[in-house]
């Protein structure tokens, strides 16, 4: 086993809640990913669909989840469908989940092989009324590729046109940003294992050390204490590629002087950890290097106190625009003039700091939520100021991730060295 999986549970309590959602005689389907061909008899490694995951657990493909909670026949109710093993495919792939399997890590009593979907979904159908269907409506989504889900959901409108469709992301968007105990204790070990990454890297950097020598290091880490690797593709931005917020090539030499950006997180069952650093090359931050570094850090240190249940994220982000504008004027990096012109669509500290302070973090690492409610407690945040000054070649971002609590938050990355002392403590022991 890879990682240690969550309770059943957890997943038939998010069966549950989700089941009540539904209209009357709402029949939902969930679908997982297909494993992605690269060329010849190339494959990509399986990632699950993170709704059919959060609702049953299962780490597999080829596999459908049927929620009808108003079924005549209990049987009827949640039905998990998935691959069954044949000889061949034990020799070549290795055995996957038997029914008694899916039984155990699910709660769902009803398992069937994959080819009875067709059949039963019709005669389900028959006593449904509403049709959910799920998509992915992430504002950051874009793909040209047709996932599974997409090519299921045509075919089965196509399939019965007389049915209502109904869409069942939004519900889940409610449901997944409010993680349970279990869920949160996961991405601990998410973050305990980041945490191993920089500590070996610490001890690793050197002038002259190639950055995807430092992406080995922890991934070499991050292996061998259970996860599957990074929960993202890392950045690994030394000196000038710091300032390039998506920079993913990782194949620059690390100079003396320069300041390295690391913006990793290890993946555990799933979940996602997501962590940045900055590091100096030589051990030691520059005077000036430390001030920029200072600067965010304070920008992070209040940010965090604003994470609260009711507060709203627009709100949020306007007053962290109004701290990072604090320090900005300290660095001398804009003046009051630009502050006294800078219109609301533009603010002047957009110059040196683009990007949101937060998002959600979870199953996903870009994790689903909804921006315009308040927060909550069990939502999990990021916290990620930066400051970027290309005509220095500096670029520092400092990240942790953040859980919301009915009194305030737990900061999951607190055990993680993150000020500039304990950075170089870190490298120089």
């Amino acid at each position: 086993m890879r990682y240690e999986k969550l309770p059943s549970a957890l997943y038939t309590r998010n069966r549950k809640v989700l089941s009540k959602m539904l209209e009357s005689k709402g029949l939902a389907l969930f679908f997982s990913n297909d494993i992605f061909p690269t060329s010849a008899d190339g494959e990509l490694p399986f990632k699950q669909a993170s709704d059919i995951f959060y609702l049953s657990g299962v780490d597999q493909e080829e596999t459908i989840l049927l929620l009808f909670p108003d079924a005549h026949a209990a049987s009827d109710r949640e039905i998990i469908f998935t691959i069954k093993t044949s000889a061949e495919l034990a020799i070549w792939h290795g055995a996957k989940l038997t029914k008694a399997d899916i039984q155990a890590q699910t709660g769902v009593q009803n398992v069937q092989w994959l080819s009875s979907f067709d059949a039963i979904l019709h005669r389900l159908m028959a006593e449904a009324d509403v049709l959910y269907l799920n998509d992915n409506p992430h504002t950051r989504a874009s793909s040209e590729v047709e996932t599974r889900e997409k090519r299921e959901n045509a075919r089965i409108k196509a399939t019965y046109p007389n049915h209502r469709i109904a869409r069942s992301s939004p519900f889940l968007y409610d449901l997944r940003a409010v993680k349970q105990k279990s869920e949160i204790l996961q991405m601990q070990r998410a973050c305990d294992i980041t945490k191993a990454g920089l500590d070996r890297v610490l001890q690793f950097v050197k002038p002259g050390v190639m950055e995807y020598e430092i992406e080995a290091e922890f991934m070499h880490e991050f292996l061998r204490r259970g996860s599957r690797g990074f929960a993202y593709t890392p950045i690994i931005g030394s000196g000038p590629s710091a300032c390039v917020l998506h920079y993913i090539e990782n194949n620059k030499e690390c100079k003396a002087g320069d300041v390295i950006l690391l913006d990793v997180g290890a993946e555990y069952g799933n979940y996602a950890a997501d962590m940045t650093r900055c590091i100096p090359v030589s051990g030691k931050f520059t005077d000036r290097q430390r001030a920029v570094y200072n600067s965010v850090y304070s920008v992070m240190q209040s940010a965090m106190q604003l994470l609260r249940p009711g507060v709203s994220l627009h709100d949020y982000h306007k007053e962290v625009g109004e701290l990072m504008t604090r320090q900005l004027l300290d660095l001398k990096l804009i003046d009051k003039h630009d502050v006294e012109k800078q219109s609301p669509g533009q603010p002047a500290y957009k110059k040196y700091f683009m990007h949101g302070t937060s998002h959600f973090i979870g199953l996903d690492v870009h994790d689903v939520g909804h921006w315009h409610k308040p927060m909550q407690a069990g939502n999990v945040f990021t916290c990620e100021p930066g400051i970027y000054i290309p005509e220095e070649g500096l670029g520092i971002r400092l990240e942790n991730d953040i859980v919301i609590t009915e009194d305030g938050f737990v900061d999951l990355m607190a055990h993680i060295p993150l000020e500039a002392e304990a950075i170089e403590d870190g490298m120089n022991t």
